[in-house]
């Protein structure tokens, strides 16, 4: 995994008022857990746009005062409307500890299914995984050079290394599907037949 910095700042204030006054000036109110300590700290939400506005996954070097913590972002809030970050949740992380984190997915290799002119369908974008954070991969790569028409890659037959894939094993990933203009091609020929048909009779 990458490594992104966040610099932090201990809070005095605890309460909502505090927190949106925080929020006003261009800042998120945080807590950091998993450790021997709770921290909470606040941090530009500038800073944010690397670890939140991404596909990708990273680990956090997170420097609140000169103390710094390896950790991961456990989870974040936005707000319903303006969707500016409310609240940012991270779990500090140990070498020898198993962390959970959802892990973009991408493809390798070419389609029979999509070049027969089926369309790859990513059913699911990113995979939930378990592993030490030494092991957790920047990715999961699918190979689909397999993938016939009409068919999908389930979780199961992903190959892992040295992590755990957490989601329902039946759990379709990618399929080739067909394309509207390639049923409707399918429909009218299949009326075609019918009215051949129907003229024999």
């Amino acid at each position: 995994m990458k490594t992104l910095e966040i610099i932090g700042y201990n809070r005095a204030n605890l309460g909502k008022k505090s927190s949106k006054d925080l929020r006003r000036d261009g800042n998120v109110p945080c807590v950091l857990y998993g450790g021997d300590k709770q921290v909470h700290f606040h941090s530009p939400m500038i800073l944010f746009r690397e670890l939140v506005y991404t596909p990708n996954i990273h680990k956090v070097l997170l420097n609140v005062e000169g103390e710094e913590f390896e950790c991961i972002l456990q989870d974040i809030q936005f707000h319903p409307v303006s969707e500016i970050i409310l609240h940012a949740d991270f779990l500090q992380i140990s070498e020898d500890k198993a962390i959970k984190m959802d892990v973009p997915v991408t493809y390798v290799g070419n389609s029979p299914g999509v070049m027969a002119g089926g369309k790859l369908v990513s059913k699911l974008k990113k995979l939930k995984v378990s592993a030490l954070p030494a092991n957790m991969p920047d990715f999961i790569q699918i190979d689909i050079s397999g993938l016939q028409l009409g068919k999908s890659i389930k979780v199961n037959e992903i190959s892992t290394e040295n992590y755990e894939i957490l989601d329902s094993p039946r759990s379709p990933v990618a399929s080739v599907e067909l394309t509207r203009a390639q049923r409707g091609k399918q429909s009218a020929a299949g009326e075609t037949e019918e009215e051949a048909a129907a003229g024999e009779e």
